[in-house]
């Protein structure tokens, strides 16, 4: 069978070893489900399809039994597990009230470590199980004497160490909300996110370290707390091991040592199912950033499910997931929690000069069983030649990857690499939901290029341009009943408007997530890319994602970004950006090259009207291309109108490509 993006096989690239399967948390979960439920004996492991058939056709059924084989504690129980199925508004567990962080907290092993916290020099320490309750505890009473109760906010300028996790508890434990971002954002762009929450209380660290180099944040920390004018206090931590200035701060300080070392007992106050737990942003590349609201209840059941029964984590297990604190991958790795496993935290460059394997290096070292990364991160070590192998990779089970179409071409690699027994676990999902819509689990094949199947409660779909759901074809991704992770609201959203508009303006009642996806005929998912930056070159739609696929796997290229621009005149302008590798020329050999790589990998019709080398393309901070705004730039729209350059990795790129749109446009049009 031959999708309109390419060759999707029947035959699966892996599959899992039965008696592996047979042993997973997702198959004790269909057997679970046949001793406790009126369900089919066969909703066992051996046929997930008729699993996640069930879950999205029962909702009730199947979310209230996740509740149950998790052993929800509820400080009072739930009176349905769905009241009202709308979207936006759906009301999930109405009257059960709860606390994430008495879950989070409640399985793992006094002596055994919990977090283990690493960075790019190779050097960690560990908390155990008591030594993160006792943390939690004691910054909990810490913020209550700061005035911190049910419903303030709690934010860290922070990178991704053990400190971010104890302070999110701590905040949690109290019902109050949380919200973090990582300090390579400039405190103008946190300030951007957090003022809009009007915290109580700043936690800031020092530094971090990236790529062999401290950077120092404490001017960036006091500066965020000048632009935060309701906090009460700040509490300071020394990650770095510089000297805190003192005196210039505008609210009480406090450092952490006092905040986490005080000797009390852990009180979680239960909390309505949706209140809310935490806000985490998008990335603001058009204006501020919108502030998406999750509750306790929601992100739970969610958490557990992706984390417990598609990833198969439980006690024993360990995570190493490269993130940075404002990426939602960061909330799930703290929701490693929730199953009773270790989860790894990682402050630095994920591939550092002097080190660039230093991931599988720490991973073999801590004998680390599920990892995870991005895209861009493996074909990253196929191109340059860094073997993963040297190191002992036997406990990784799982490769994660997440953020991007993962290509065919990175599974022979990993399998080679990293280990024949490997499952490469390619999701796709949002921080709009804080989870998946589709990925993987320990009982389901891979085929190269697609995801294995939607995740189970997830009523996934792909919509034609009339709004019928469609099988091998491109379509958009929909979701067609709700999740309890779907958003509450969004943050200063009165009316719901902002919300209506990002996700149901389409589609009415059915969540429109603005990707392209392709269902098989075999079960799979198939991501193309984000529909709004489709190419629309002559009426036929084009995958930005299956071009940079085809590029980015030539060694003169490192990365690629492919944009369709309408012009004035009624002419579609089609150019491909391209990052040169060191030494490489973009000559006419190279374009040759190039051109015949996309149309033999792709199509003719991918081929672009003109290839341009760029020093660098522009990401979001969570590295995301930035489509669209390019496009808009290209076609003349004014930057201040386009992105917020707090949003960009690099904002002097706004300004290069600014320029190119300008020079395109008076070649055109001569005065």
């Amino acid at each position: 069978m031959t999708t309109p993006y390419g060759t999707s096989r029947a035959e699966p690239f892996w599959k899992p070893d039965p008696a592996s399967a047979a042993d997973s948390r997702i198959a004790d979960f269909g057997r679970w489900l046949s001793r406790h439920r009126a369900v089919d004996a066969s909703y066992d492991h051996t046929d997930y399809a008729t699993l996640h058939d069930w879950s999205v056709t029962d909702l009730e059924g199947f979310w209230g039994a996740v509740w149950e084989y998790f052993e929800i504690e509820a400080a009072t129980p739930y009176e349905r597990v769905l009241a009202e199925e709308t979207m936006p508004g759906a009301r999930w567990f109405t009257g059960a009230t709860l606390n994430y962080a008495h879950h989070a907290l409640r399985h793992l092993p006094a002596d055994a470590p919990a977090i283990v916290a690493l960075d790019e020099t190779g050097s960690g320490y560990e908390v155990t199980g008591d030594g993160l309750r006792t943390q939690v505890a004691s910054v909990a009473a810490t913020l209550r004497d700061l005035g911190v109760g049910r419903g303030d906010r709690v934010v860290g300028y922070l990178p991704n160490t053990p400190h971010a996790i104890v302070a999110f508890l701590a905040a949690a434990s109290l019902g109050a909300v949380w919200s973090v971002c990582g300090q390579d954002y400039a405190p103008r762009a946190a300030a951007d996110r957090f003022a809009q929450l009007e915290p109580t209380v700043l936690i800031a660290a020092d530094g971090y370290l990236f790529n062999g180099t401290t950077h120092d944040r404490r001017e960036a920390a006091l500066d965020l707390a000048r632009a935060l004018p309701t906090l009460k206090a700040t509490v300071l931590i020394n990650r770095v091991g510089l000297p805190w200035p003192s005196g210039a701060y505008p609210s009480l300080v406090m450092p952490w040592e006092d905040a986490a070392t005080r000797a009390e007992q852990l009180h979680c106050t239960p909390v309505p199912f949706d209140h809310p737990l935490w806000v985490v942003f998008s990335s603001g590349t058009t204006g501020l950033p919108k502030g998406i609201v999750h509750g306790h209840g929601g992100v739970l059941l969610e958490h557990l499910k992706t984390l417990g029964l598609q990833s198969d984590l439980g006690p024993g297990d360990r995570l190493l997931w490269y993130t940075t604190t404002h990426w939602m991958m960061w909330n799930l790795v703290v929701s490693t929690l929730l199953t009773g496993a270790t989860t790894c935290t990682y402050d630095g460059s994920p591939a550092p000069f002097a080190r660039p394997d230093v991931l599988w290096e720490l991973a073999a070292r801590h004998r680390v069983t599920v990892f995870g990364t991005s895209p861009q991160y493996l074909l990253g070590m196929a191109k340059f030649g860094i073997d993963p192998s040297v190191h002992d990779l036997s406990s990784i089970r799982a490769v994660g990857c997440t953020g991007s179409a993962l290509p065919a071409s990175a599974y022979p690699w990993v399998r080679d690499h990293v280990g024949t027994h490997v499952q490469l676990a390619s999701t796709s999902g949002g921080t709009d939901i804080v989870g998946g819509f589709a990925g993987s689990a320990g009982t389901t094949p891979v085929w190269a290029g697609e995801l294995s199947a939607p995740n189970l409660g997830v009523a996934l779909a792909a919509y034609d341009s009339d709004g019928n759901p469609v099988v091998d074809q491109v379509g958009e991704l929909v979701v067609t009943r709700p999740m309890p992770s779907m958003p509450l609201y969004f943050w200063n959203d009165p009316d719901g408007s902002r919300y209506h508009d990002a996700y149901f303006s389409t589609y009415p009642g059915v969540w429109r997530h603005g990707d392209w996806i392709t269902l098989t005929s075999h079960g799979s998912v198939i991501v193309h890319g984000r529909s709004d930056s489709t190419l629309n070159r002559n009426g036929v739609r084009l995958g930005s994602a299956d071009i940079h696929d085809v590029v980015e796997r030539l060694p003169e290229i490192t990365e690629a970004l492919v944009i369709g621009a309408e012009e004035p005149d009624g002419g579609y302008w089609m150019p491909l950006f391209v990052v040169l590798a060191d030494g490489a020329v973009l000559d006419d050999a190279l374009t040759g090259r190039i051109r015949d790589a996309i149309r033999t990998g792709a199509s003719p019709r991918h081929v672009p009207d003109e290839i341009i080398a760029v020093p660098a393309i522009p990401h979001t901070r969570t590295g995301k291309k930035l489509e669209v705004p390019v496009k808009r730039l290209l076609q003349g729209a004014p930057a201040d109108q386009v992105v917020n350059p707090g949003a960009v990795d690099d904002p002097d790129l706004i300004d290069h490509y600014a320029r190119l749109g300008a020079e395109r446009r008076a070649r055109r049009n001569p005065a």
